[in-house]
């Protein structure tokens, strides 16, 4: 790496999408943010904003066959900037890969071995590290020279103490086959939870933070003095919280009833406790903007959907204050968590008694800069952090290339 190369793309593949962004690590800016979707289909798309150039977002449509050919219209477009992949401000590619198990709990420079045991662990993560890998392996031989670093959602969360992470089955058998409570969002929740810290006008050691992830998918963490030790995913993302198609916290025996009374198979309860259940099998909408509007017209699926959401949220934060005895503060974020006003009032409502409140005219401002929405009488700190993955992804990549 050269003395001047200061630069970080940062890639999140999916099963059939590609997210990016390229950033200047000098002051954080980003130079170009895009998206590739529908990977592998005839209406593929690619989003491109280039950020750096003041340039207006560009869109092309047409089909991208695979990620290789994903990767290659994304480094076309960043060269039409005079971004390319081939510059040599490049220092590293940083990658969000979403399960790395008991091993990886650090950001990791990507060799052979490293590949090789995230494929070790896509028992464990079917849907999300086969695409990670495929991406990493399309830009190591676009750039081999390059340094690729592996960031992962699980690694956060391995701080968790054995009694949190353990669950309460046969010893050998968890063992044999890693069954154990790992957590995922893992760098959003580092990123929010030192964010609230600063915001709070303190270090984080010195902080004990809620962090409320809440997007389509959501999860809860409990963070004592910037260390994770409880969260409300489990082996899976399937575990926690209510979330827009995924059902959370469900007694284990559903699956055994389905499977001898309604006769399902495995793969159809898998589909329907990830994709058909939560928000949109409460009530057939996923989005909560939606969900609010028909509220407000009088939908009564709708309000006990969101009474059911809320009612899981309030449980999580009861329990995490339970297991920090001290909360210094709750903080919001992500898609729902960062933008729906009702959402963080109604999960604080009723817990004055624990310090924790909401100032309406605060909670209804919109704002992309991290911020208080409690009054100041309050114990606790309820805040609205907006998090940013990928500047996590960039920053943990570079001190590693750096180091």
């Amino acid at each position: 790496m050269t003395a001047t190369a200061t630069r970080v793309l940062v890639l999140n593949s999916g099963s059939s999408s590609v997210k990016y962004q390229l950033i200047d690590m000098n002051d954080g800016t980003r130079l170009a943010v895009g998206l590739v979707e529908r990977i592998g289909e005839q209406t593929s798309r690619l989003a491109h904003t280039p950020l750096a150039a003041g340039g207006d977002k560009r869109e092309t449509e047409g089909a991208i066959a695979d990620h290789d050919a994903a990767l290659k219209a994304v480094a076309a477009e960043l060269a039409a900037d005079g971004l390319g992949l081939d510059s040599p401000q490049l220092a590293a590619i940083g990658h969000r890969v979403v399960h790395g198990g008991l091993k990886f709990t650090e950001p990791t420079v990507i060799d052979d071995a490293v590949l090789k045991e995230i494929e070790r662990l896509v028992p464990v993560a079917p849907l999300h590290n086969p695409a990670n890998i495929t991406g990493i392996r399309t830009a190591q031989a676009m750039r081999p020279d390059l340094p690729q670093v592996a960031v992962f959602d699980t690694a956060f969360h391995a701080t968790m103490p054995e009694y949190a992470a353990r669950y309460a089955i046969d010893v050998e058998t968890a063992d044999a086959h890693r069954i154990r409570r790992y957590g995922f969002h893992g760098t959003s929740h580092a990123y929010v939870s030192r964010r609230t810290a600063a915001l709070l006008g303190k270090d984080p050691s010195e902080v004990n933070v809620i962090v409320l992830h809440l997007g389509n998918g959501a999860s809860a963490s409990a963070v004592a003095g910037g260390h994770c030790v409880d969260t409300s995913m489990g082996l899976t993302p399937l575990e926690g919280l209510v979330m827009g198609t995924r059902s959370g916290d469900i007694d284990p025996a559903v699956t055994f009833h389905l499977k001898r009374v309604a006769g399902m198979s495995t793969d159809e309860i898998d589909v329907l406790l990830n994709k058909k259940s939560g928000l949109i099998g409460l009530c057939g909408d996923n989005d909560m903007r939606e969900i609010r509007r028909r509220i407000d017209e009088g939908d009564e699926r709708a309000a006990l959907a969101f009474d059911i959401y809320i009612h899981r949220l309030k449980k999580y934060i009861g329990a995490y204050s339970a297991v920090l005895g001290r909360v210094d503060a709750v903080a919001f974020t992500a898609g729902v968590g960062e933008n729906a006003a009702p959402v963080r009032e109604a999960a604080v409502a009723g817990l004055e008694e624990m310090g924790m409140a909401v100032d309406a005219s605060l909670n209804a401002v919109r704002s992309d800069e991290p911020r208080l929405i409690s009054p100041e009488y309050a114990r606790v700190a309820v805040a609205v952090v907006p998090t940013d993955e990928e500047l996590e992804i960039a920053q943990q990549t570079y001190a590693l290339v750096n180091a």
